[in-house]
This record gives C-alpha cells, sequence and structure tokens, in this order.
C-alpha cells in the first residue's frame, strides 16, 4: 500500500509509518532534533489532511464494487462443493503414482550400489593379481637359472648386474603402488613377507653395486643404480649411504681435535682439506648427477643433491662431536678467529654447490642450522660490550684527564670514545650477524658520552673564585711587584673537581671534533651494511643527526658555564676598583696617567681563553665567549664605577660645606700643596684611564666596543667625570 505523497517540506518522511517496528516515541524524538514541536504538529495536521482526502477518493473510486459485494458472493459455497469430489480423487491418482515411482527409483539404487560394490571388487582383485604376478615376476627375476635374458647373472653373486636391476626396480615400482592400494587385503597380509624378502635383497643388491661401483669408478654402474633408486623412491637411502661409505671415512681422518690445536692455523687446513673432499672424491657422483659442467643433460640422474645431503651433514656431525671447544666464546679474539674462519669455509663450500637451488637447499637443511646456532653470538657480544663499553666507564671515572700528546683529541675520554666507535666495526670485533647490535652499541656510545658531559657541566662545581676575599690595591698602581701577587691570585684555584676554562676548552674542541668525524664512521658503518644487503641509509644517517643533536645539546651549557667562569674571575679584580679612592685620597700622589694594575690581572683571564683555544674551537665561537663575558663583567663593573663616582662626589660635596661653615679657619684641603688638581680629580681621572684601557683591550680580542653592551653607558659615565675632574684642576 502507497500512502499519498507530501509537501517536501514535512518534517518527516512518509514511508516511516508503514515500517512493523514504528514506535512513537522514537518519531516524536528523531523529528524535535529538525524542528520544534509546535511545526512538527502543523506538519502532522497537515499531512492527516492529506491522508483523509486520498481514503475518501479511494472510496468514491470502488463504490460500486463495495456495494455489490454481498451480491456476487451469493451460491459461491455450492461451486466450491463441486469441485471438491474431482479434486479429491485427483489427488489419490497422484499419490499412487508418486508410489509406484518411488519403488521404481530405489530398485534402480540398490541395482546401482551393487554394480558399485562389485566393481570395486573386480579393481580389489585386480590389483592383488598384479600384486601376486609382480612378485611371482621378481622372484623369478632373482632366482632364475641359466636363463637367456640373465646368463651373465651367477645364482651365488651378492650382486646383480645393473640392468636387471633398473628392470627389477621398475616391477617392483608397480608392485608398491598396487600393494598400498590393496592395503588391508588378507592376501596381501600373506604376501607381504615375500615383499619384505624382495625389498631387503634389492636394496642389498643396490647397496652393493653403489659401492662397487663408488670404488672401481664404474659411471655406468653408478648411474644404473641411481637410477634404480630414484625409481623405488629411495633416493635417500642413496644419499646416507655414500655419507656414510665415501665420506665419514674420509671426515674422521680429517677433523682430528690433536692436529687442529698442533698448529696455529689448524682449523683453517682442516677446513681447506675439507673442501678439497669435493673435487677429488665427488667427481663420479657429480658428473653422474649432473654437477659437473662436462656432464651431458641426457645422461644424468636427476633428484640427488650428494654435497648437502651426503658430504655437509657428516663434516657438520664430525666437527661438533670432535670439535666441541671449537664453539667456546670464552676468549671473543679467539672465538672471532675461529667464527670468521669457519664462515669462510661455509661460503667457499656453498660456492663448490652446482645451482642457486642447492645452495637454498643447504641453508635450510637441518645440520645447517644446526652449525649455525652452535656459535653462541649473543654471549659473544656481551663480552666485546664489556669490553668496550667498560673501557669507556673507566675513562669516564677518570674525569676530564689530558690526552696524551699527538691525539686527535684533548680529552683521553673523548679518545676512549671514538677509539671504541671505530673498534665496534673494526675487522677484529664486528660480525655481520651482529650488525643490529653493534650499531645499538654505536648510539648507547655517543649517548653515554653526551650524558657524561651533561653530568660534567650541571653537576661538577665552579672553581672556587667567589669565596676568596678581595685582595686590596697595592701602594703603587704600577708596582711590579703588585701585577705579579695579582696574577697569582688570578689563577685558576679551586678544589680538583672544579673545571678549568682549558679543560671547558678541550670539552668544546672535542665535541667539535666528534662532529666532524661522524661522517668518517657513517661511511664506515655503510661500507659494513652494504655487505649484508642493507639498503635503508637514510635511518642510518637519521640516527647518527640524532647522536649529533646530543652530543650538541651540550654546548649551550658549556658556553653558559665557561662565560660564567670567565665572568667569576674578572669580577673578581675589577671590584678593586672601589678601592682607587684609597689610594688618592690624602696621599699626594702625582696625577694618574696610565690604567691600575687591576686592569690587567682582570683581562689577564680573558687573554689566556683567547690563547688556549686558538687552534682548537671556531674563532666565532671564542669572540662569543669574550663578548658574553665582557659584557657581563662591564655590567657589574660599569655598577662599581658608578657607586665610586657617587661615593666621590658625596664626599666632595661633603667637603665643600664644611668649608664654608668653616671660613677663614686653617684646615686642611684636599688640594695639594702646590694648589695643584685634587684628590677627587686624580680619583676620577683614574677610573677614565681604566675604562679607556678595557677599550683598547677589548679591540685587542678581535672585539669592538659597541659588541660590548653597557660599554658606551660606562664611557660615558667616567667622560663626564674626566670632564670634571679637567673642570676642578
Amino acid at each position: 500500500m502507497n500512502l499519498p505523497k507530501g509537501p517536501d517540506s514535512l518534517c518527516f518522511d512518509k514511508d516511516v509509518f508503514m515500517k512493523d517496528d514504528f514506535d512513537v516515541d522514537q518519531f516524536v524524538g528523531e523529528c524535535r532534533k529538525q524542528v520544534q514541536l509546535e511545526e512538527m504538529r502543523e506538519d502532522l495536521e497537515l499531512y492527516y489532511k492529506l491522508l483523509k482526502t486520498a481514503m475518501v477518493e479511494l472510496i468514491n473510486k470502488d463504490y460500486a464494487d463495495f456495494v455489490n459485494l454481498s451480491t456476487n458472493l451469493v451460491g459461491m459455497d455450492k461451486a466450491l462443493n463441486q469441485l471438491s469430489v474431482p479434486l479429491g480423487q485427483l489427488r489419490e491418482e497422484v499419490m499412487s503414482l508418486r508410489s509406484c515411482v518411488s519403488e521404481v527409483i530405489q530398485s534402480i539404487d540398490n541395482q546401482l550400489s551393487k554394480q558399485e560394490d562389485l566393481q570395486k571388487k573386480k579393481v580389489c582383485v585386480l590389483r592383488l593379481i598384479q600384486v601376486v604376478r609382480s612378485v611371482e615376476k621378481i622372484e623369478k627375476i632373482l632366482h632364475s637359472q641359466n636363463s637367456k635374458e640373465s646368463s651373465s647373472l651367477e645364482i651365488s653373486s651378492p650382486l646383480l648386474a645393473g640392468q636387471i636391476l633398473e628392470r627389477i626396480a621398475t616391477e617392483f615400482n608397480q608392485l608398491q603402488f598396487h600393494a598400498v592400494q590393496s592395503k588391508g587385503m588378507p592376501l596381501l597380509d600373506k604376501v607381504r613377507p615375500r615383499i619384505a624378502g624382495i625389498t631387503s635383497m634389492l636394496q642389498q643388491s643396490l647397496e652393493g653395486l653403489l659401492i662397487e661401483g663408488l670404488q672401481t669408478s664404474n659411471v655406468d654402474m653408478v648411474r644404473h643404480c641411481l637410477r634404480t633408486y630414484a625409481t623405488i623412491d629411495k633416493t635417500r637411502d642413496a644419499e646416507a649411504l655414500v655419507g656414510q661409505v665415501l665420506v665419514k671415512p674420509y671426515m674422521d681422518q680429517v677433523i682430528v681435535e690433536e692436529v687442529v690445536k698442533s698448529n696455529p692455523n689448524g682449523l683453517q687446513l682442516m677446513y681447506s682439506r675439507l673442501l678439497e673432499f669435493v673435487p677429488h672424491h665427488c667427481r663420479l657422483l657429480r658428473e653422474v648427477t649432473g654437477g659437473a659442467i662436462s656432464s651431458g643433460k641426457a645422461d644424468t640422474v636427476p633428484g640427488y643433491d650428494f654435497l648437502v645431503n651426503s658430504v655437509w651433514p657428516e663434516i657438520i656431525k664430525g666437527i661438533e662431536e670432535r670439535l666441541p671447544y671449537l664453539f667456546n666464546p670464552g676468549n671473543p679474539d679467539i672465538f672471532y678467529e675461529r667464527y670468521s674462519v669457519s664462515m669462510d669455509f661455509v661460503r667457499r663450500y656453498e660456492r663448490q654447490c652446482t645451482s642457486q637451488a642447492s645452495v637454498k637447499r643447504l641453508r635450510v637443511h637441518p645440520s645447517y642450522t644446526s652449525f649455525q646456532n652452535k656459535w653462541n653470538l649473543p654471549v659473544y657480544f656481551q663480552l666485546r660490550y664489556k669490553e668496550v663499553a667498560g673501557s669507556l666507564e673507566n675513562a669516564i671515572s677518570d674525569g676530564l684527564e689530558a690526552a696524551p700528546a699527538g691525539s686527535a683529541y684533548h680529552l683521553q675520554v673523548s679518545v676512549v670514545l671514538w677509539s671504541c666507535l671505530v673498534k665496534c666495526w673494526s675487522d677484529k670485533v664486528y660480525l655481520s650477524p651482529l650488525a643490529h647490535r653493534f650499531w645499538k652499541l654505536t648510539l648507547q656510545l655517543y649517548s653515554r658520552y653526551a650524558k657524561f658531559l651533561d653530568e660534567v657541566l650541571t653537576k661538577t662545581p665552579a672553581t672556587e673564585v667567589t669565596k676568596e676575599p678581595s685582595r686590596p690595591l697595592p701602594s703603587s698602581a704600577s708596582s711590579t711587584s703588585s701585577r705579579t701577587s695579582l696574577d697569582e691570585a688570578g689563577s685558576e684555584s679551586g678544589s680538583p673537581a672544579s673545571l678549568s676554562t682549558k679543560q671547558l676548552v678541550f670539552i668544546a674542541a672535542d665535541i667539535q671534533k666528534l662532529q666532524e668525524q661522524i661522517p668518517e664512521l657513517a661511511e664506515m658503518i655503510r661500507q659494513r651494511l652494504e655487505a649484508i644487503g642493507f639498503k635503508n641509509f637514510a635511518v642510518v644517517e637519521d640516527a647518527l643527526a640524532d647522536s649529533k643533536a646530543c652530543l650538541s645539546s651540550s654546548v649551550p651549557t658549556l658556553n653558559s658555564r665557561m662565560t660564567q667562569h670567565l665572568t667569576e674571575r674578572c669580577c673578581r679584580f675589577l671590584k678593586s676598583a672601589s678601592e682607587v679612592p684609597r689610594l688618592y685620597r690624602r696621599t699626594n700622589k702625582d696625577l694618574p696617567t696610565r690604567a691600575s694594575a687591576y686592569m690587567d690581572n682582570a683581562l689577564r683571564p680573558l687573554h689566556q681563553v683567547l690563547t688556549d683555544s686558538t687552534g682548537l674551537v671556531t674563532p666565532s665561537t671564542a669572540q662569543e665567549w669574550l663578548r658574553v663575558a665582557l659584557s657581563d663583567c662591564t655590567q657589574r663593573y660599569y655598577e662599581t664605577i658608578s657607586e665610586v663616582l657617587s661615593s666621590v662626589r658625596k664626599m666632595e660635596e661633603s667637603l665643600k660645606r664644611l668649608k664654608q661653615a668653616r671660613k677663614g679657619a686653617t684646615m686642611t684641603t684636599t688640594a695639594g700643596a702646590n694648589g695643584g688638581p685634587t684628590d677627587d680629580s686624580k680619583i676620577r681621572l683614574q677610573l677614565a684611564l681604566d675604562v679607556e684601557y678595557l677599550g683598547e683591550q677589548i679591540q685587542k680580542m678581535g672585539l669592538q666596543p659597541t659588541d660590548i653592551s653597557m660599554f658606551s653607558t660606562l664611557m660615558d659615565l667616567v667622560k663626564e667625570a674626566r670632564d670634571l675632574a679637567e673642570q676642578n684642576q
């Protein structure tokens, strides 16, 4: 039933009313999400009117039929009763026919089942007949005497001719097939002892023939024998026989523990003799099975791989049983030599295989896997890890010890770090199966070194420069002895655990050197990874870039430590500017013409750093150290000078007021005996000379006074003081 279509503006779908699971609450809830209740009510009323109109139209359309419905049904019962009798008779006839057809189908199915059963029994009988015929035929061939077909075969001979064996193998193959198909039959159980006897005699004959063919190097005999083995699906038996008869005696002679230990190169010589076995003793087998280059494809016997299934298992069995000490990882150096020589032997043996398929079969052989697993590479790596990481930890425990003369680095710990990094990938340590572990160790070494630097720069106490009391200025600003004493006072002192500026320079230089040598290490790693087929070098480069960034993370702390250290040492002497008034007040000293002695002592650490860093760090790094240190020093020096000048000005004003209060009285003034410059003028002039000297030294260090914050303000301050001093003269 189709409902009438309403306007498109309705907030609901008309078909929702016809659903079996229509729910009023759910309908109202869905509509309220779209419109308000008032609008929903208006839409429902509108659609109600449409439904009412459609219902009226439907009634009017079929009104006549509705009215005549009762009239048309008159007499319908009689008509239906008249049809019921013939329909019942028809139903009985159909049921009878269906029963007859079912009986016929059942009879046919039974006959077909019996026929199928007879057919299966017939096939079983034919197979049993074929089994008996094959057994009798093989026994006739084996036990016939003086027949034309086997005139060359003697009954007392333990060996059968190759061609006769091939005939027997063909017939035996058919016998095996029919015997398997007839499994469980009583007659087969009676024939089975005869089949077992045939199998035993055939295997003995094949073994004897194969051994004789190998001993006499009879190609045809070996070819017939191997073809017979393949015919009866006993190729693995032939390979096992070759391993026991041909390979094992040779391995017993070559793999001898005493012989290997008696010579320093005994293991390598043993492997060389083992590799000689294949070309010298397996030539015939390789020629017959198609392993030799000269062998023709038409005469080869496929399905054999004597190098994989005969020679290799005996080699590994001999090594594992007679040379168990070979796999001992106790001494990593000896273990490395043994493993390297052994893996070289494996690679050379793989080259003797006839094809890539043979190499793949060799690599999945259980003895191959067993031999690889015998080498305890995780233990070897642990020993190397302790050796490498231990040497770095020992160097770290020694702290910032200087490196020996001639080293590429300046700290012993940096020398050890680089040697450890190179050692991880060196020829006497690195093993390709452990590439991922050595790669991880490489990153760990960088991380440990960076952490050590972080600990040194953040936890090591600074040189105890601020705790020493300030020394007073000497009585003579130009005294040589005073400069010497101040030089000694400015030397780097403190506890043994403190950092010196030279050590900080060495740290910066070594970080720079390590970062420069990362590409060299990356190339070394690339060559190793390329050898094992690794291609995603972008990952390696990204990881090394992270290690480089890890080293760089210590640089800001180092720079801060360096500038703080320099600032403390310099400001220790710049504080002596507060002693300048004591040198000139009431001393009748001459007018100053040169900078104070404390300036040389204050600037000496900066000159020393500049000298120490030459050739070790980039000039820009050293200049930045000086710039930051001088900026901090200038800031503190400005505060000291400002306090001194303020004190002088206050003293001067106080004396003037006192002088005015005592007019006419005899008093000692700040002027000289000859009426020269006042003491305050001398003080101002001395401070101006000190600051001007500082500017000159800044330029000698390769910087400009404008690069130093607060220096221009300091110059303005002393310039004003100089002008005031000149006015008072």
